[in-house]
C-alpha cells in the first residue's frame, strides 16, 4: 500500500515528491496552503512509509491513481512531475502543476533541455553513497533558512527510501520521455522553475512557452517552493 495523508479544506490538491524524499518534504508548503486546498501528500512507492511497487513509471502511476481523490489538481516536483504527467494521461484530473520538473530529464540529440546522462549519473552516485547525508547536503544548497533545513533534515533521516525504489526512480528519471503525452494534455497546466536549477535547466522555459503554457520563475535552485516569495497560482 501507498501512504497518504490529507489535511485542509478546499479543492483537492495532490502533492507528489521527488527521488529519495517523502511527502514530509512538503510540510511547510502544506502549512502555507491548507486553508485554500484540501491537500493530499503521497509517499511514492518504496519511499517514506509506502511499500515497494514492482515495475516502473506506469505501475507507479497505477498505484497512485488507486488512492487519488476525485478530479484533483496534481502538483509534481522533480520525479513527481513525470508521475503527474503519466497519471494525467491515465485518469481525470482538473489541472497539473509541474514544479522544477520536465517531461524528459536527460539530454539527447533531439532534446537540449535536459542534463547530460553522465552528469546525472554522477549526481545520483554521489547521493547513493550515503543517501541521508547526500540529500541533507543537497537541500542545504537550496536554502539557508534554518527552520526549513531542520524540518527537511528530520524527514530525510526518519523516512529513507528503499534501495529498490531508488533504483526504480533513477531508471524512470533516466529513461522516461513523456513529451508526446504532455503535448496531448487537455487540462490547465502551470510550470514553476528555478533559474539556478542544475537538474532542470532554465532554458526549458522556452519549450514550455512554445506550448503556450504559463511559466513562473524564481531565483532559486531545484526546490523553488523553499523560496521566501514562492506562491502557487490557482488553477
Amino acid at each position: 500500500m501507498l501512504y497518504s495523508q490529507t489535511v485542509g479544506q478546499g479543492k483537492d490538491l495532490v502533492l507528489l515528491h521527488g527521488w529519495g524524499f517523502s511527502g514530509e518534504l512538503f510540510n511547510l508548503l502544506i502549512e502555507q496552503y491548507k486553508s485554500q486546498y484540501r491537500i493530499t501528500t503521497i509517499d511514492l512507492p518504496g519511499h517514506g512509509r509506502s511499500d515497494v511497487v514492482s515495475g516502473g513509471l506506469s505501475e507507479w502511476c497505477d498505484e497512485i491513481i488507486k488512492i487519488l481523490p476525485n478530479n484533483p489538481i496534481l502538483l509534481g516536483w522533480s520525479l513527481g512531475g513525470l508521475l503527474a504527467i503519466g497519471i494525467a494521461k491515465k485518469t481525470e484530473v482538473s489541472g497539473l502543476i509541474l514544479l522544477a520538473s520536465s517531461p524528459k530529464f536527460v539530454q539527447t540529440k533531439d532534446w537540449v533541455y535536459g542534463i547530460e546522462a553522465d552528469n546525472f549519473h554522477q549526481f545520483a552516485d554521489a547521493l547513493s553513497l550515503n543517501l541521508s547525508k547526500g540529500l541533507r547536503r543537497f537541500v542545504s544548497l537550496q536554502t539557508q533558512n534554518k527552520a526549513q533545513l531542520k524540518s527537511l533534515n528530520q524527514s530525510i533521516d526518519a523516512l529513507p527510501a528503499s534501495p529498490k525504489a531508488l533504483n526504480q526512480g533513477l531508471d524512470i528519471l533516466l529513461n522516461s520521455d513523456l513529451r508526446h503525452q504532455f503535448k496531448q494534455l487537455q487540462i490547465p497546466v502551470q510550470i514553476i522553475l528555478g533559474n539556478r536549477d542544475t537538474l532542470v535547466p532554465i532554458d526549458i522555459a522556452q519549450w514550455y512557452e512554445q506550448q503556450n503554457i504559463p511559466v513562473s520563475v524564481f531565483d532559486t535552485g531545484h526546490l523553488p517552493f523553499l523560496h521566501q516569495n514562492f506562491k502557487l497560482s490557482i488553477i
